[in-house]
């Protein structure tokens, strides 16, 4: 498991918040934002949870391709040894400066996801329910400073 040392949850999370996600489905890109319903996503690939999660750049400090490559290896080996359903995904900044690519893994626990994230030093993942807005669930403890973003949850109080 990775320590992560972010200087500012809160500005990270806001940055996570307002990136672009997508999905790739039999050559289609479907679009997912964080705050809103994945209605077309979840008409195309029915499931009860969602997850979006990435092993590149862990503790959101940039590595190497080939590093990053190494721990993507990696993270799909995890996915197959245990089962879980996944398709291509990415997310990236609305100005381009920053772009990864990802997996949307379909019907695994938040106690699952958790455990990967952190595994992978994941900073912040994307989950929801069927029917549910996108939300951000963030690896790190609740900031002091106040977030004002209602779709983020801190999986450490």
């Amino acid at each position: 498991m990775r320590a992560l040392q972010i200087v500012d949850a809160t500005e990270l999370a806001a940055a996570y918040a307002d990136a672009e996600y997508a999905v790739v489905m039999d050559g289609d890109a479907l679009p997912l934002r964080v705050g809103q319903p994945a209605l077309d996503l979840e008409a195309y690939w029915p499931a009860q949870r969602y997850a979006l999660i990435t092993a590149w750049n862990p503790a959101s400090t940039p590595h190497s391709d080939a590093a990053n490559e190494t721990a993507d290896a990696a993270l799909v080996a995890r996915l197959d040894a245990a089962g879980i359903t996944r398709r291509p995904a990415q997310g990236y900044s609305r100005d381009g400066r920053w772009h990864e690519p990802g997996w949307l893994l379909f019907d695994i626990s938040q106690i699952g996801l958790d455990l990967l994230a952190r595994e992978f030093g994941q900073a912040g993942v994307l989950s929801w329910a069927k029917g549910e807005p996108v939300r951000l669930r963030m690896q790190l403890p609740r900031p002091a400073r106040p977030c004002s973003l209602d779709c983020v949850d801190w999986a450490v109080d």
